[in-house]
């Protein structure tokens, strides 16, 4: 379990949303991870999602043009300086350095690669208060045709460190920041013909178990669910389509 009630490094994946029908989407989650959604109006029907009493995930109205997809924010402790990087290193800002109340200032950008993922500044909403319980935030990985220059473009943002951990048809690297022994993400080559993203990853307590309920509520997977050295995890998608993976962390 991690837990925190403070602002997260900066370049550590903070937060995670999902553009949809927040609506549908709060039936679905709640269904699936037993979420309390709490919706509202005061910043155009926005939800934070939690986990007991601990925000781990958030869901927007969907904007004309946008797909319906999860997205990894990255924690910034000043988000114009970051774009400015972000420009700089070969990316493209989408969403300039908005505030949004009291709660803190984001920024939405495309790397070089084409995956998009968002910066978040913390005031009062510091981001994810609980990880890699079960309907909570595990992981969160870029995949993209371009491991090199994905790699140079966010060592460039936050002074990423990388641990090859590659294997037999998977280029692979965790990424790393102040300590060598503490993963906060991952890095890798996608599949050829496969869009540049963020991947999210949810921790439950049985894959197989919760992949048979995302296909009862209507979602679907996209193939039998797998054993890996982190984990039994299978990707999958929300009955609007948005894909993640799911996994049940080894035992400690």
């Amino acid at each position: 379990m991690v837990t925190r009630s403070t602002p997260w490094q900066a370049g550590t994946p903070c937060w995670i949303d999902l553009a949809s029908d927040v609506e549908r989407a709060a039936a679905f989650y709640s269904a699936l991870f037993g979420w309390r959604v709490d919706i509202s109006p005061e910043f155009g029907g926005y939800a934070n999602c939690y986990v007991g009493d601990d925000r781990v995930a958030g869901i927007g109205p969907l904007q004309e043009g946008q797909p319906t997809v999860w997205s990894t924010y990255l924690s910034s402790e000043d988000t114009e300086a970051d774009v400015a990087k972000i420009v700089a290193a070969g990316g493209q800002v989408v969403v300039p350095p908005l505030q949004v109340g009291p709660l803190g200032t984001m920024a939405v950008a495309v790397d070089p690669t084409g995956a998009a993922f968002g910066l978040w500044q913390a005031g009062t909403h510091t981001g994810v208060t609980l990880a890699n319980e079960p309907g909570s935030l595990s992981w969160n990985e870029q995949l993209s045709g371009d491991f090199d220059g994905a790699k140079a473009f966010y060592a460039s943002l936050y002074g990423f460190d990388y641990h090859d951990v590659s294997a037999p048809g998977m280029t692979y690297a965790t990424i790393h920041l102040d300590d060598p022994e503490r993963p906060v993400g991952g890095i890798g080559a996608a599949q050829a013909g496969a869009p540049a993203r963020w991947w999210v990853y949810f921790s439950v307590t049985d894959t197989d178990a919760t992949v048979a309920k995302v296909v009862e509520l209507g979602g679907s997977s996209a193939g039998e669910p797998f054993d890996t050295p982190y984990g039994r995890q299978a990707i999958v998608a929300d009955d609007q389509g948005a894909s993640f993976v799911v996994i049940t962390l080894p035992k400690s």
